[in-house]
């Protein structure tokens, strides 16, 4: 029996085979969901507006966030790494433009990236930011970008960064997620696990996020940004490179600081 956040993500959604599109896996994948997996509740709140304490309140209610105590600036990169993970995994949906919408400039050159995110998100559409997604990520063929680790580290993909990846993900005792087509060097999936390191929900000490940081993100991901920033195709996803990149030179400099 599927539970009710899960019930009113599909509803949202247009039903199952809607839902399993626009979160990119397998429809099969979804029919055998009792509740909304762990590592997919961020894309599911993307592609349906639906909050992510309805999808899983025994991880996102206040209750476990007060008791988590994680400290407020890797909750604040949590929040950072997911946000980028919800704009990377599927077009967002018409309540999600809203609420990035209401972004604001807090002075700094990270704030300024989510005011220019927060005035493209009220000037889009949901119709034309699919098209737009399409373009970009997926195409007739192939879009437009490939944001995966092996394609920009050795200009092939499913190559050699991507065995050591996995090498490394075994190690931490991260799992692939059952029902997930895409390559683990996705740029989707690093977000997910580095929001996963600064909330806590992964452990890793700090030398072995930032190795893992340089070694599978900083590698490559800033330049997929910067290519995101100048895509014939980016309107709305201009922004999106620009924070992107911006965030991640922010990590970079605290890293290298915690050494």
């Amino acid at each position: 029996m599927r539970d009710a956040g899960l019930d009113q993500a599909i509803e949202a959604a247009g039903g199952i085979a809607q839902l399993a599109r626009k979160i990119g896996i397998a429809q099969p994948s979804v029919s055998n969901w009792h509740r909304v997996p762990a590592a997919r509740v961020i894309a599911v709140e993307a592609a349906t507006g639906v909050s992510r304490k309805l999808l899983r309140p025994d991880l996102y209610s206040e209750q476990v966030t007060e008791n988590a105590a994680v400290d407020p600036v890797d909750a604040a990169r949590a929040q950072e790494y997911a946000l980028l993970t919800a704009l990377l995994s599927s077009a967002p949906s018409r309540a999600l433009l809203a609420q990035l919408a209401e972004l604001h400039d807090d002075g700094t050159p990270l704030g300024r990236a989510h005011a220019a995110l927060a005035a493209a998100s009220a000037a889009a559409t949901a119709a034309g930011v699919e098209r737009e997604y399409f373009d970009l990520f997926i195409g007739l063929g192939r879009g437009e970008l490939l944001p995966y680790g092996s394609y920009y580290l050795t200009g092939f993909l499913n190559e050699r960064p991507l065995s050591r990846l996995r090498s490394d993900l075994a190690a931490l005792g991260i799992e692939r997620v059952e029902g997930s087509f895409e390559p683990e060097d996705h740029a989707v999936t690093l977000c997910e696990i580095m929001a996963g390191f600064a909330s806590g929900r992964f452990q890793a000490s700090a030398q072995a996020q930032r190795a893992f940081f340089e070694k599978h993100v900083a590698s490559w991901m800033g330049q997929m940004f910067a290519d995101l920033e100048r895509a014939t195709h980016a309107r709305f996803y201009r922004p999106v490179g620009t924070l992107g990149r911006l965030f991640l030179e922010i990590e970079a400099e605290a890293f290298s600081f915690a050494s």
